[in-house]
């Protein structure tokens, strides 16, 4: 029975110190921010003002090349 005691001490004493969950925590606050900051410049559906600016200038470059064929 103490064996088993000892067993299970040890093993609350490694879950204590594992920081592996933590780190994995981190990275999804990480994630989460970053998808929020693109949503936020692109907009919804993209029409933000970087949205709009990469629309315009596909735009130009589509009729650049159709006038040059």
């Amino acid at each position: 029975m103490l064996k088993y005691y000892v067993k299970t001490t040890e093993s609350l004493k490694r879950l204590r110190t594992d920081q592996d969950g933590v780190v994995s925590f981190e990275y999804i606050i990480v994630a989460v921010c970053i998808i929020g900051a693109v949503s936020a410049v692109f907009g919804g559906g993209a029409a933000g003002q970087i949205g709009t600016a990469l629309g315009g200038g596909i735009t130009a470059i589509t009729n650049a090349f159709t006038a040059a064929v």
